[in-house]
Parts: C-alpha cells; sequence; structure tokens
C-alpha cells in the first residue's frame, strides 16, 4: 500500500483543482465527440451510421486499463504515472485532431483513452492517500462536480465548434488544458509508491480484456464493419471461452484481478449483472441521439447540441432526491419500477420524427434523462452496499470496468441493430425508420435488466458509503 504523506498548504489547495480539470477534461471528451460525428463521417468519407469504432475504441480501452490502474500507479508512482497519463491524453488529442482517415481516428482515440483510463483512478488514490478520512468526501465531492458538468456543456459545445470551426476543434482544446496539467502534476502530484512489491494477474488481465475485445468486435462487426456471420460467431466463441478460463482460473489463484468471492454477496451479483444489461440501453443515447438529430431529421450540428442539454439538466435535478426516494421505497422497487420505465422512455424515441413538436422533444429528453440518473444512482450502490470493506476496492474496481465495458456494448449492439436494419443506399425515410426500430430494440433490452433487479431483497436501503454514481 502506498504511504499516506502530509500535503503543504498550497499543494493541499491545488490538488483536489489539478484532479477536478483531469475528470472534467475526461467526462467532456466523452460527450463532446458523438455531436461531432456526422461531420467527422463527411470529411474522412464514411458513413455516419457507421462511425461507433471511434466512440467503441475510447469506452472499450478505458475498460481494459481500470483493473491496472491501481497496480501501476503502485509500482511506479503516482506522479510519473498522473503526469504520463495526461501527456497521453493529449498526445492522443493531437492524433485525433490530425486524422485523416477512420483507421487513424480510432488508432488515435486508443492513444487518448489510455491516458483517460489512468488520471481519474490515479488521481483519486492520491485523493484518498492524502487527504484524512474527515476531509475526503469533501474533496471528492468537488471533484465529482466536473463530472456533471462536462455531460451539460459537451454537446452544446461540439455542436457550435463544428458548426462554426470544425470538428478538430474538439480535440484541440485539450492542447492548452494539458499543457497547464502536466506543469501542474510535476509541481503538485505527491509521489506515492508501494512499500512492498505487489504481485498483478498477468495473466487473469489477458483473458479477462481478450473476453472483452473479442465480444465487442463481434458486435461492432454486424453493424460497421460488416463481417460475415461466420467469422462473428467466431469471435463470440473465443471471447466467451477466454471469460470462462477466466472465471475458472480466479477460483485457484491467490491474487486474481477480480476474485468469484465477490458474486458470493447478492446484492453485488444483482447490481453487477443489472448494470451490465441496464445500460445497453442507456449507454447506445449519448450515440444514437446526435445521429438521429442531425443525419434523419436534418438538425444542424448546434441545433443537435444544444438538444441534447435537457438530458443533462434532468440528471442533475433529480440527483438530491435519488437518496431518499431509495430509502423510502427500497432498491427492488425503484429499480424494477424505474427500468421498466427507462426502457419504455428509450422504445418512446421510435415516435419522434419531422413533425414532433420541439417542446415535446425535449421533454422526452429531460425525462429519459431524470430517470438515467436514478437508475445509475441505485444500481451502482446498490452494487457496492452489501461489500466488506476488505472487498469495496476490488468491487468497485470491477463496477466501474463493467460500466465502461456495458455502454461499450450498448454502442456496438445500437451500432449493429442500426447496421441491420438500415437498407444501402436508403432514403431519409427509410433511415428515420431504422432508428425507429432501434430504439425499440434497445428499449426492450433494457427492460429485460428488470427481472435481475426483481432478485434483490425488498427491504433493501441505501448505505453511507462513497460511491461514484457517473
Amino acid at each position: 500500500m502506498p504511504q499516506a504523506i502530509a500535503l503543504d498548504a498550497r499543494s493541499a489547495r491545488v490538488l483536489p483543482w489539478l484532479v477536478a480539470i483531469a475528470f472534467f477534461m475526461q467526462t467532456l471528451d466523452g460527450t463532446i465527440l458523438n455531436t461531432a460525428l456526422p461531420a467527422m463521417a463527411r470529411d474522412l468519407a464514411e458513413d455516419p451510421l457507421r462511425m461507433q469504432g471511434v466512440v467503441i475504441a475510447y469506452m472499450l480501452t478505458v475498460a481494459l486499463l481500470i483493473p491496472a490502474s491501481g497496480w501501476v500507479a503502485d509500482r511506479f508512482g503516482t506522479r510519473r504515472i498522473f503526469f504520463s497519463a495526461i501527456v497521453l491524453f493529449t498526445l492522443g488529442s493531437l492524433l485525433c485532431a490530425m486524422s485523416a482517415s477512420f483507421n487513424q481516428l480510432v488508432m488515435a482515440r486508443v492513444v487518448q483513452a489510455i491516458g483517460g483510463a489512468l488520471m481519474l483512478p490515479v488521481g483519486r488514490l492520491v485523493v484518498l492517500r492524502a487527504y484524512p478520512r474527515s476531509e475526503f468526501v469533501r474533496v471528492m465531492t468537488f471533484i465529482a462536480l466536473p463530472g456533471m458538468v462536462g455531460p451539460l456543456i459537451g454537446p452544446t459545445l461540439g455542436g457550435w465548434l463544428v458548426e462554426y470551426a470544425s470538428w478538430h476543434w474538439i480535440f484541440l482544446i485539450n492542447l492548452p488544458v494539458g499543457l497547464v496539467g502536466c506543469i501542474a502534476a510535476l509541481r503538485f502530484m505527491p509521489d506515492l509508491k508501494s512499500s512492498e512489491r505487489m504481485r498483478f494477474d498477468t495473466v487473469g488481465f489477458l483473458l479477462f480484456g481478450g473476453s472483452m475485445v473479442l465480444i465487442t468486435i463481434a458486435l461492432e462487426g454486424l453493424g460497421e464493419m460488416q463481417m460475415p456471420h461466420a467469422r462473428v460467431l467466431l469471435l463470440m466463441v473465443i471471447g466467451s471461452a477466454c471469460l470462462a478460463a477466466y472465471w475458472l482460473r480466479a477460483g485457484h489463484v491467490d491474487e486474481p484481478l477480480f476474485s468469484p468471492t465477490l458474486f458470493r454477496t447478492r446484492s453485488f451479483a444483482v447490481g453487477i449483472f443489472g448494470n451490465l444489461f441496464a445500460r445497453l440501453g442507456s449507454g447506445a443515447l449519448p450515440f444514437l441521439l446526435p445521429l438521429l438529430l442531425q443525419v434523419a431529421l436534418g438538425y444542424s450540428p448546434a441545433q443537435a447540441g444544444m438538444s441534447m442539454i435537457p438530458l443533462a439538466l434532468g440528471a442533475m435535478l433529480i440527483k438530491p432526491l435519488a437518496k431518499p426516494l431509495i430509502d423510502r421505497l427500497g432498491y427492488r422497487r425503484i429499480l424494477v419500477g424505474n427500468t421498466l420505465l427507462l426502457g419504455s422512455l428509450i422504445a418512446s424515441l421510435a415516435t419522434i420524427d419531422a413533425h414532433t413538436p420541439t417542446v415535446l422533444l425535449l421533454l422526452q429528453l429531460s425525462l429519459i434523462g431524470i430517470v438515467n440518473s436514478m437508475q445509475f444512482t441505485a444500481m451502482n450502490t446498490v452494487t457496492l452496499v452489501g461489500l466488506s470493506n476488505q472487498n469495496a476496492s476490488s468491487g468497485n474496481s470491477l463496477l466501474s470496468v463493467v460500466v465502461q465495458l456495458s455502454m461499450s456494448l450498448g454502442v456496438a449492439s445500437a451500432g449493429a441493430l442500426l447496421g441491420g436494419f438500415t437498407v444501402p443506399g436508403a432514403d431519409g425515410e427509410a433511415v428515420l425508420q431504422a432508428f425507429h426500430l432501434t430504439f425499440l430494440c434497445i428499449g426492450g433490452m433494457s427492460m429485460l435488466a428488470a427481472t435481475l433487479f426483481f432478485q434483490l431483497d425488498s427491504k433493501q436501503v441505501m448505505a453511507a458509503r462513497l460511491i461514484d454514481d457517473e
């Protein structure tokens, strides 16, 4: 374990800002891109309905590296890793802006994601070690604020940059922030290292990561890459075999990447699998909605970005009410009812067409934002609420992986459905119909998670554990 250290007064003031800015860069990048996808597709001579690889490459890389972030920081030092993470994120942003083809852009997003995957976990680790418990909640609350601001301004900023400058600027704006972050990291980031050599489950990491990559590529292959079904099936089988091999091996090694014993806690098992299936729908929305508005309904990038604001506003408004509602009704009632409602609202997007009043569209998106935020808070807290202090860190790491993985699979599934429902050379009406069918499908997939949440203890309520509900 890295030793706790005493910060000087200036570092104690600056460090939360440094980690908060890193969090803001990461969350902004996750939302600013989607509005720009149609413009990027035009410049790169690609089909805008087959651009999901740009989104998936980032999410999947982040999911892969989360389990290794703590070990890497302990092994090489938090200052070196945090500084390197900002450098990689900034370099990846520059490479994204310079990309002249779809494949170059995907590779640049992988570089960017390597930095993004390390910034926040390492920053949290430093805060945990550098501040007393009495200050930890206050500091983490401050750091979490940019996580709510990023999704609020990201789509709008992305739309305006695309319309009045070019899509390259959604990446170039990271450069000055990254430069300041690098200087601040060298000056104010404590350098914490583990005093003892910790083992890392490399074989487990390769098996688990390999399964995630293969299954995601298989789903993406049905849509964007239009792979032969035999190849998709082969990737699915190999990916599933890797996952099974990891599971069987993890029960027989001393320090597995994620211990199967975590799943002996019923609420954790239900929460993990519920997260995985419920986010297949909600994780696809930030990708699908800007495409629907621009490709099928003819919105400008700026109009599409502004239309996404109600999603973030609704999410922010419901947050103060989440804990009282869960305490009053319990997890099972909240999650079963909320999951069915969220799936229905996603499916209701199939009613949107060129004649839908703007006010009605914004109302739908506001309701989705409210219900989605409640869903995230309840799912994430129920997953960790029953774990012992000994298992909390490992459980939180696995939850973070599942959140990123499920959103990646959600985008891949939505892309596969959209590609399957779209006829080559289709006109505007046929493209809109493909979007409608896709929303119906992902709404239905989301509702299936209610059967999992029904297995929860009806009397279980929220516990006082600090949990990131993004």
